[in-house]
């Protein structure tokens, strides 16, 4: 997980690195666009103006742009929670067979008491697969520093469950998917 984004961040450094390094000939020499169709209304342009304000016209002031702020992995964190999975509840998930060759071995928990036991009772067992976790309900950065305390050594990432039990068919957590099963 923490992988992908460090891949995605790194992509979007490099394409903004080459976008500065373009010289001013470069940027203007696209063509301008066609209207296809005008049905009226009201004009986007001024939307468009405050995204790209070195196209402002002369004796227009430029709309000031403030720079992103970059926090630390903590306030990148932070700030994706509250996650709530709408597809998942604490419960009892059917074990099965899957066949997914390659998969890193993973679990998903939430911040409730099922999950915590759980966590407690698989801990040694997930840190000698390897697996990593996904926690699919959690409120708070102290909730999540809790469920990290339970299990030291394995790596928790805040993370909607939604898609994954979509694909899986998955109703429950806490569960362990690996290569070749899901089990509670």
């Amino acid at each position: 997980m923490n992988r992908i984004l460090v891949a995605a961040t790194a992509a979007l450094l490099a394409t903004t690195a080459d976008a500065q390094d373009r010289g001013p000939l470069s940027k203007n020499s696209s063509p301008p666009l066609i209207v296809v169709e005008d049905k009226g209304g009201t004009s986007a342009l001024p939307y468009y103006r405050a995204l790209n304000p070195q196209d402002a016209q002369p004796g227009q002031p430029a709309t000031p742009q403030s720079k992103p702020r970059i926090g630390g992995p903590a306030e990148a964190e932070a700030a994706m929670l509250p996650v709530r999975s709408m597809r998942l509840t604490p419960g009892d998930e059917p074990r099965r067979v899957i066949r997914a060759p390659g998969l890193t071995p993973l679990f998903l928990v939430g911040y409730d008491d099922r999950s915590r036991a759980w966590l407690k009772q698989r801990g040694k067992d997930l840190q000698a697969l390897r697996a990593v976790g996904l926690v699919v309900n959690v409120a708070t950065p102290e909730a999540l520093a809790a469920l990290r305390r339970l299990v030291p050594g394995l790596m928790l990432s805040p993370a909607s469950g939604d898609e994954l039990a979509q694909r899986l068919g998955l109703k429950h957590y806490p569960v362990l998917i690996t290569a070749t099963g899901i089990e509670p």
